[in-house]
């Protein structure tokens, strides 16, 4: 075979598996589309709730969209929206803050709790607090080969102590959230990598989704932890 009929048939054969590829992801059936991707997930509801915000439990399978803010001059701020674009929650960050301090917020623009890295700790942990600085939950991660892999831990308002596992290779495409009582996926994290216009900008994009029953201010909030602590590793 000439060179050229080489070079063709390498291109044939790219062709034909980026059509397989687009075949895939649009033959799941309804789903909604989040700046290029697919997604459709519908999760079971959880048991007990699992909530130190009950105004922002939700109530059926929510995806929400975790976009950063492009040339972000006062540090990693985020959109937070529905797939459809409504506005959800706000994350200002504070460039010159040395816990690189977030603040939380509602649609409205009122402080829900910042987010603070602790710098003592021996593994990365960031914690939330609101404005009298009583601490509300606690991201911790912990040393695992091969993933990447934290703890948030918090007390809701009825007093229950919650431990929730974030696992799953930040490289990879999808981390879950599950509740350590229950074994219950309570959220799932899904990164959408290789996006050229966010590759120039320093962006970075999630589609969150979180089960009924489930505080999504709370799942917001980790899944930017999360998403701080891997970032540490570049």
């Amino acid at each position: 075979m000439s060179m050229f009929g080489k070079i063709k048939s390498i291109a044939n054969a790219a062709k034909s598996e980026l059509d397989r590829a687009h075949a895939q992801s649009t033959s799941a059936g309804s789903s909604s589309r989040a700046g290029g991707q697919q997604v459709a997930i519908t999760m079971e509801p959880v048991a007990t709730q699992i909530a130190i915000f009950p105004q922002f439990v939700a109530t059926k399978t929510e995806s929400l969209l975790l976009r950063e803010k492009v040339f972000s001059f006062s540090g990693d701020s985020f959109d937070i929206t529905t797939l459809e674009k409504v506005p959800v929650f706000k994350v200002q960050g504070k460039k010159l803050s040395l816990s690189g301090r977030k603040i939380f917020m509602d649609q409205q623009g009122n402080e829900l709790f910042h987010l603070r890295k602790e710098h003592l700790a021996f593994h990365s942990t960031f914690y939330g607090e609101d404005s009298t600085g009583k601490s509300l939950f606690q991201v911790k991660s912990k040393f695992s080969i091969g993933t990447s892999k934290a703890y948030v831990n918090f007390t809701d308002t009825n007093g229950t102590q919650h431990s929730l596992l974030m696992k799953g290779n930040w490289f990879d495409t999808k981390s879950n959230i599950v509740d350590e009582a229950s074994g219950a996926v309570v959220a799932t994290i899904s990164r959408k990598l290789f996006n050229m216009s966010e590759l120039i900008g320093g962006q970075q994009t999630y589609v969150l989704s979180v089960a009924p029953g489930v505080d999504m201010a709370l799942m917001c909030a980790a899944c930017i932890a999360f998403d701080e602590k891997n970032n540490e590793k570049k």
